[in-house]
């Protein structure tokens, strides 16, 4: 037994007895009492308790509160943990992963984005995602070809948070070509970094893709790109047979202040849907013609509250 682990039993006999209990539950609450305290020499105990527990609940539980340090060797522990035989201690160690914020924390992580599991592989790349270390870029451009569709979607998510220009061909090819609807839309998010129009056609093929959550997220990207030639192609979408890719489309053309919008939007402020309604004002309002006046007027008497108020904010744009 280390030193560490010997100086539990010496400073607080009551606690290490219940470390050492025979019974699993008594282990795991006494695993989250040692931890409560936030003191690193709870560590040895905790990764031990990962390692060696007999118990998956032990385990599990001890995946979960290492959650909360970025240590090498408490990284090194949870990675191992990625290959534990219980699936719950599994997707606790990648959860914990997830919640890595020091970008030194990375290169533990790297050769994992390699492993001969897939569940690993995903989990490790997510990890890395919102830490943008640049080495990150070269293993997540392999994932892209990975087979597993969740393993090529966190290899999207990485590249999406590095946002290196020379990535977005790949990017763009997935967005339009990945046989998985998740793969194809965050591939489709990821391009919302994008300083050029090159990838206007990309992100257009995406706005007719057959799923209308990849249509959505189109919808949404071109908005935040403020595309200006994708204006008559969001009008299009304003008739989607889904509301929330309508939605989007609105919004991204109050965005682009689309003047041409205008009639379709306003015909819109009728629509069933109030959260539809409410967008719609609102974009009137961002757009900016005055033509739009006599249609919100009416809508000001909408039965919902929020769809008033957001007339009400669009009509004070208008009548400046």
């Amino acid at each position: 037994m280390s030193q560490q682990l010997t100086n539990i039993a010496t400073d607080n006999p009551a606690l290490f007895s219940r470390l050492e209990s025979t019974d699993p539950g008594v282990r795991r609450i006494a695993l989250m009492d040692l931890a409560d305290g936030e003191d690193e020499t709870s560590l040895p105990w905790l990764q031990r308790a990962l390692q060696k527990d007999e118990a998956a609940v032990v385990r599990r539980q001890a995946a979960q509160l290492l959650g909360s340090w970025d240590e090498t060797t408490v990284i090194r522990a949870l990675c191992y943990a990625l290959e534990d035989p219980d699936e719950e201690v599994r997707a606790e160690a990648a959860k914990s992963l997830s919640k890595l914020k020091n970008v030194d924390s990375g290169h533990v992580l790297l050769p994992w984005t390699r492993h001969a599991d897939p569940f690993v592989r995903a989990a490790a790349l997510r990890a890395l995602r919102e830490l943008r270390l640049p080495e990150a870029s070269s293993p997540a451009l392999e994932n892209l070809r990975d087979a597993d569709p969740l393993v090529r979607r966190e290899a999207v998510g990485v590249l999406g948070w590095l946002k290196q220009e020379r990535t977005l061909t790949e990017l763009a090819q997935l967005a339009i070509s990945d046989s998985d609807t998740n793969v194809r839309r965050a591939a489709t998010g990821a391009l919302g970094f994008a300083r050029n129009e090159d990838i206007l056609p990309a992100l257009l093929s995406a706005l007719a893709d057959t799923a209308w959550q990849v249509r959505e997220e189109a919808a949404n990207t071109l908005g935040k790109l403020r595309f200006h030639r994708a204006a008559n192609d969001l009008i299009v979408a304003l008739s989607d047979d889904y509301w929330q890719v309508r939605l989007q489309a609105a919004r991204s053309l109050g965005k682009l202040r689309s003047r041409e919008a205008v009639p379709t939007l306003a015909s819109m402020l009728s629509h069933a849907i109030s959260n539809l309604r409410k967008e719609t004002a609102l974009a009137l309002g961002e757009i900016g013609d005055t033509s739009a006046i006599p249609a919100l007027q009416v809508a000001a008497n909408d039965s919902d509250s929020d769809v008033r108020k957001s007339v009400r904010i669009a009509l004070a744009q208008l009548q400046l």
